[in-house]
């Protein structure tokens, strides 16, 4: 629990910038205590429970990262997404209230009030339900590709955050079949068994395009692409005439260093398709999250969604560690640090 009388407040910062793709982004951040700051007018006080994890946090760890969002700063702590508890309020909101906020990364947040916005506790099953990547899965896949009724649409990355929800979003919105990638037999089962696609194909088999072949003979819709390289290759091979590409990440290169960022594209191929090639950037602004929102709490009450997430225990000391584990695919769906 939070100390109010407590003089430090316990935190992970950047050391360095990452300097290459294949160096663990935990060897750039460590954890240290800092001066915890005094209340001031219109400001709450927040202990945080958990803590979001996404795939983009190692790249705002470099210097220059390329990104529509600034680096982290070195010296400073990293900022994410985080859910917690208001412990003590000089401001609007009254102690005990849940509140999601982007000054994660550390065990007690303080800020201005308007930083800070509640969690509606009474309409989702837990409150970590909020740290989720739908708003970049819901533009990507309903704004960005307009996947709708009668679409055969395949997502690559499908067991990750986003990806496991663009598909789930594909279905809701009345795609015809979605076809999802993973990198094991376990994600492939648990894509379908209980995420709701109707295929999956493991990647590391390196059959992709044949895959799809077989699983879509007609070719397919929509493409929503978080990964980037042979399957984004194998994609337009497998695409149908006027197909949409969604092209959200690109895993494949942004791990070990390789070249899956820069996949080869069959220009004629496409030419002859007149494929659509779609990439975006998903800045949150206010219209997007409240697309996302009109449509989240509705999806989950009705059965037509789920929110897959994996918790992970151990607070603070566990976050760098697991960021390193999430690029490597151990993990399912969203990822969250339990703090307390």
């Amino acid at each position: 629990m939070s100390n109010p009388h407590a003089a430090a407040v316990r935190e992970v910062f950047l050391t360095g910038h990452r300097t290459g793709r294949a160096v663990a982004p935990s060897h750039f951040l460590a954890v240290r205590e800092s001066p915890r700051p005094a209340l001031q007018p219109g400001q709450v006080r927040v202990r945080n429970d958990f803590l979001q994890l996404t795939a983009v946090m190692a790249d705002l760890m470099s210097e220059k990262p390329g990104l529509p969002m600034p680096a982290y700063p070195v010296g400073e702590p990293l900022w994410g997404g985080a859910v917690g508890t208001v412990v003590e309020s000089a401001g609007r909101l009254a102690p005990g209230t849940v509140v999601q906020h982007m000054n994660g990364w550390r065990e007690e947040s303080s800020g201005d009030a308007s930083l800070f916005y509640p969690v509606p506790v009474e309409v989702l099953p837990a409150p970590e339900y909020v740290l989720n990547q739908g708003v970049t899965a819901y533009h990507g896949m309903a704004e960005v590709a307009a996947a709708g009724e009668g679409d055969v649409v395949f997502v690559s990355g499908a067991a990750g955050g986003v990806g496991s929800l663009a598909g789930q979003i594909a279905k809701a919105r009345g795609a015809r079949k979605v076809i999802g990638s993973a990198g094991s037999p376990e994600k492939v089962k648990y894509l379908v068994e209980e995420l709701g696609f109707d295929a999956g194909i493991n990647y590391r088999e390196g059959l992709v395009r044949e895959r799809l072949a077989e699983l879509a003979p007609g070719g397919i819709n929509v493409f929503f692409d978080t990964v980037g390289g042979s399957q984004f290759e194998a994609a337009v091979q497998a695409a149908a005439q006027h197909a949409r590409f969604a092209l959200c990440g690109a895993l494949a290169g942004q791990i070990d260093g390789g070249t899956g960022g820069f996949p080869r594209l069959d220009i004629m191929t496409a030419i002859v398709k007149q494929l659509r090639i779609l990439p975006f950037a998903t800045l949150h602004t206010s219209e997007q999250l409240a697309a996302w929102g009109a449509h989240y709490g509705r999806w989950l009450a009705e059965g037509k969604l789920v929110f897959p997430h994996t918790i992970i225990d151990g607070g603070l000391d566990a976050a760098p560690a697991a960021l390193d584990a999430l690029l490597e695919g151990r993990y399912r769906g969203n990822v969250v640090v339990r703090l307390h």
